[in-house]
């Protein structure tokens, strides 16, 4: 059977994604002198400039305003053509200590929220990701490095769109691509249309899944010369889609940047994953979605659910049997075992979470273990 679908990454330039991007600067900045700090730390950016919110508790100060400024003019916004500079835009930062009704939670070692959290897996690609968000991805991170190193009249802000056509699950060829990318006034739009095929799509997008039938757009309205905070308010959180699976499996609806391990809405959505990327690559299953649900201040998961889409070698129940015996879900265990109290959180936040091989989340170092145990069930 035939299908299209479709997902979309944002550049480093993004109103939301810079929000992301401050949230965890600032978050990796108190891990590193404090591992044990709990910060939820929100951010907003309008055309102003940058509105800092939240609640951390750590024995230690660091210098949010230099923090902010500091990643805004990494980003590209460091000049008054751009009207949005990291120089001198206004910062206002409003910050407050955990509560302690939280903290009750957190401190007796349980979860430090209640909320459902999600973690997928596919044989799609080699990282075990989704194909479209994968190349929805890499088109964006493309987009970001000829900016800086060929096209020099593009801007910071961008987004990026692939449509995939499956046949029986099976990824057939790319239907639609859409690029969207900030730019110098002075640049004509055929220029720009070009290029954008010659160096990033041609770069990214495999010959073979390119036909006759695909569709191209590139700047569809023709001109976007106003971007990031200038053409529209940012918020952290808002491109939890990005962030994850590209929509292709269920989303808890919890953001992750800007918040400490504690915060199950973040270490229990990497668990997840870490947990369906060893299903998948231990042959269990050719997809797989968890979920787990938990209650504030509860240390065990309320439950968890599998679904491997009639992709199962073994019956669902007994795959829950061996993740049981090989994985644990509690907070402290899954800080511990992944190492979250690390200054890691800076690299999550564009261009995913999920399908880098350096975080330890995608680390497959159970495989043995699994298939040790599968080897009991698989007649």
């Amino acid at each position: 059977m035939k299908k299209l679908f479709t997902s979309e990454s944002v550049t480093i330039g993004h109103p939301d994604k810079m929000c992301d991007q401050i949230a965890d600067a600032i978050l990796d900045a108190y891990l590193t002198l404090d591992p044990n700090a709990r910060v939820a730390c929100e951010v907003c950016v309008h055309h102003q400039g940058v509105i800092v919110m939240g609640e951390i508790t750590s024995k230690v100060q660091v210098n949010v305003e230099r923090i902010v400024r500091n990643k805004i003019i990494e980003i590209g916004y460091d000049n008054d053509e751009l009207l949005f500079n990291g120089h001198n835009c206004d910062v206002f930062i409003f910050l407050n200590k955990q509560s302690s009704d939280i903290a009750l939670g957190v401190d007796q070692e349980g979860a430090g929220d209640q909320g459902i959290m999600f973690g997928y897996a596919t044989l799609e690609t080699k990282e075990l990701m989704p194909y479209p968000i994968m190349l929805a991805h890499k088109l964006a991170q493309k987009l970001e490095s000829v900016r800086k190193e060929k096209l020099f009249y593009l801007r910071p802000d961008g987004k990026t769109q692939v449509t995939i056509e499956y046949d029986n699950d099976k990824i057939k060829r790319v239907d639609t691509i859409v690029v969207s990318t900030q730019h110098d006034e002075k640049i004509t739009i055929d220029t720009l249309r070009s290029d954008i095929i010659k160096y990033v799509i041609k770069e990214v997008i495999p010959d073979n899944l390119i036909d006759s039938k695909t569709k191209i757009f590139i700047n569809p309205t023709g001109r976007f010369v106003i971007g990031g905070p200038v053409g529209d308010s940012g918020l952290t959180g808002r491109k939890v889609i990005v962030d994850t699976y590209g929509g292709m499996c269920a989303h808890g609806g919890g953001a992750f940047s800007g918040k400490d391990p504690t915060k199950v809405d973040r270490s229990a959505s990497y668990y997840a994953r870490y947990v369906a990327k060893h299903i998948v690559a231990s042959g269990l299953a050719s997809k797989c979605e968890l979920q787990v649900s938990y209650a504030i201040g509860v240390r065990k998961p309320l439950s968890i659910f599998i679904n491997t889409f009639n992709t199962n070698i073994i019956p669902e129940e007994k795959i829950l049997e061996i993740i049981n015996q090989v994985f644990n879900f509690s907070p402290p265990n899954m800080i511990k075992e992944l190492d979250l109290r690390k200054p890691i959180y800076s690299k999550t936040s564009v261009y995913g979470h999920f399908g880098k091989e350096d975080l330890p989340w995608e680390q497959l170092n159970k495989l043995n273990e699994i298939n040790r145990l599968k080897k009991k069930y698989v007649v």
